[in-house]
């Protein structure tokens, strides 16, 4: 297989995620001095402005809606695919486009009613740098795509977007002709988990790195569209708002630079991650909204205790301007989130993906502010509630669950998952790899739990705990127990109104069910399993796994 240019293509193509991979190949990042570079520069073609940042890359922004229409790098044009430009949404329309050079800076400027846009190269680097400002709602969903032609590079990366045969669901699931199911929703990665993501063929990467997502929403485990390959050509997404399994209201201004990298097949330098970039040289270049760093501050926690040390903590600020995320470190729970812009914030210390601790903190421009340390209340994480059997870990995710890593990735309906029926015994070593990580009213709802109590545990009345990720068309657990007492129908938390569980999201708002189950409905006979089954019930949905289902994240019967 070879290039437009005859040149092999060799045999990789994937997504990269992090620092992790920092070491790969550092091909695209800053240039270390000032000078120009030969023949950087831009011209007008009639139809576009020609940025050539001298260095193989130029690209073209076409002046009547700011698409981008040619992205060309080393001789060999990547953009397009389908007759379709890269841009923001499906391409903004007429709009205002203006160019402007500041000595070793190109900025495009593009006006589409309250929205702006803008690309900026830098002499000698093969990098566009591109900001968004979106003030109001007048277009929906944001995202930027950049469009990549087709056979450039490789599809075989397991959560790739294939067209395929059969379409399964709303017309954006599709199943291969082998069983298993391709979307565009179906990113795996959380925001948290990736800086960049993109293709290398070995000897060219192309790559979009994110911007920090202080203006998106969802906050550090969101789940949203990330890249799609098929028989016309290949997208990669930088999605500054997403509506699909969406737990927070839409944040409006500035959100960027999130950066288009071309490599000589390395990943992005890491000098161009999120929270690493330095952009003083945008400072005055009028971008709307733009905030310089002398304008943000920063919060430092000096440690984390009451932890679970099994578990990451991550801690998150968000407010209804902004949000923003950081690891606390293992050893002692420290965290540090800078580049904060003014403003008072919820702090969330999060277990995993389960929050059990909030307050308040106020950030000021130019100064940090320091906490002393957090002290998590025991009570505040419902592991440490004496059970009588437990299963899974409460975590705030279904992971561990049966079929639970596969979702992030797949359908329900997928060859690859395991039967989502099946009971459980309490006390077999398999209860939770045998219990599904979801449930559906259609699908699976009745599934039952066989446990076993001393004579003791049934004299008594127990509280059971379900607790739940997020549900689709207001799914909520009624449990029966031993076929002779049956809870109440509970009411439904809140959660997104849209697709989840089928389009590779389990994240919504964590929920706990609890049940006072009375002495009177436990088994006498310490020798017999009680039984316990755990329908859903909703009376909304459609069918199969369409119909009301929920995500489960543990389930225990306390002492």
């Amino acid at each position: 297989m070879s290039g437009p240019t005859g040149r092999p293509l060799g045999r990789r193509t994937f997504v990269l995620g992090s620092a992790a991979a920092a070491g790969a190949a550092a091909l695209a990042g800053p240039l270390a001095g000032t000078a120009a570079a030969a023949g950087f520069g831009w011209s007008d073609d009639g139809s576009n402005y020609v940025v050539d940042t001298g260095a193989g890359l130029v690209f073209k922004v076409s002046k009547t809606n700011g698409d981008l229409t040619s992205l060309v790098y080393k001789g060999t044009e990547y953009q397009g695919y389908g007759g379709k430009n890269s841009h923001v949404e499906s391409g903004l329309g007429t709009s205002t486009v203006t160019i402007a050079q500041s000595g070793s800076t190109i900025l495009v400027s593009v006006a589409y009613g309250t929205l702006k846009h803008y690309y900026a190269a830098r002499s000698g680097e093969n990098n566009v740098y591109l900001w968004t400002d979106k003030a109001d709602s007048s277009v929906t969903a944001t995202r930027y795509i950049v469009r990549v032609k087709a056979g450039l590079f490789l599809n075989d990366e397991p959560d790739s977007y294939t067209y395929a045969p059969t379409v399964i669901e709303s017309a954006d699931v599709f199943e291969k002709s082998d069983g298993q199911t391709r979307a565009k929703h179906y990113s795996k990665l959380r925001v948290m988990d990736y800086s960049y993501i993109g293709w290398t063929t070995g000897s060219v990467g192309l790559w979009i790195v994110r911007s920090n997502h202080e203006k998106a929403s969802g906050g550090p485990f969101y789940r949203s569209l990330l890249r799609h390959q098929s028989a016309d050509g290949g997208g990669l997404y930088e999605i500054l708002y997403y509506g699909e399994s969406q737990t927070e209201s839409e944040r409006y201004g500035l959100q960027g630079p999130y950066v288009i990298a071309l490599t000589d097949g390395g990943a992005p330098s890491p000098s161009l991650y999120p929270g690493t970039l330095t952009t003083s040289w945008a400072d005055s270049l009028g971008i709307s909204g733009y905030v310089a760093a002398g304008g943000r501050g920063r919060v430092a926690g000096v440690g984390i205790t009451g932890r679970d040390t099994a578990y990451p903590y991550t801690v998150g600020l968000a407010n209804s301007p902004a949000q923003y995320w950081g690891s606390a470190r293992s050893s002692d729970g420290y965290f540090s989130i800078a580049g904060v812009l003014p403003g008072t914030y919820t702090l969330t210390v999060f277990k995993g993906e389960l929050a059990v601790y909030t307050s308040s903190v106020t950030v000021s421009a130019g100064a940090t502010t320091t906490l002393n340390t957090i002290a998590v209340p025991s009570s505040n994480d419902p592991g440490n509630a004496t059970a009588i059997w437990r299963i899974n870990n409460w975590d705030g995710t279904p992971g561990g669950f049966k079929n639970a890593d596969l979702m992030t990735y797949a359908h329900p309906s997928d060859v690859r998952a395991a039967s989502w029926t099946g009971n459980v015994v309490v006390g077999s070593g398999t209860e939770t790899s045998a219990f599904p990580c979801y449930l559906w009213k259609d699908v699976n709802s009745g599934i039952v739990v066989y446990f076993k109590l001393t004579a003791a545990q049934a004299a008594a009345a127990h509280t059971l705990r379900i607790g739940v990720t997020t549900a689709y068309a207001n799914g909520r657990p009624q449990v029966v127990v031993n076929d002779t007492w049956t809870s109440a129908v509970p009411s439904p938390p809140t959660q997104p109104s849209t697709r989840s569980l089928t389009v590779g999201s389990y994240r919504g708002n964590n929920h706990t069910f609890t049940y006072s189950v009375p002495a009177s409905a436990w088994l006498t006979d310490t020798s017999a399993y009680n039984t316990l089954k755990i329908y859903v019930a909703s009376g909304s949905g459609t069918t199969s796994y369409l119909s009301a289902g929920t995500s489960i994240d543990a389930i225990d019967l306390l002492a």
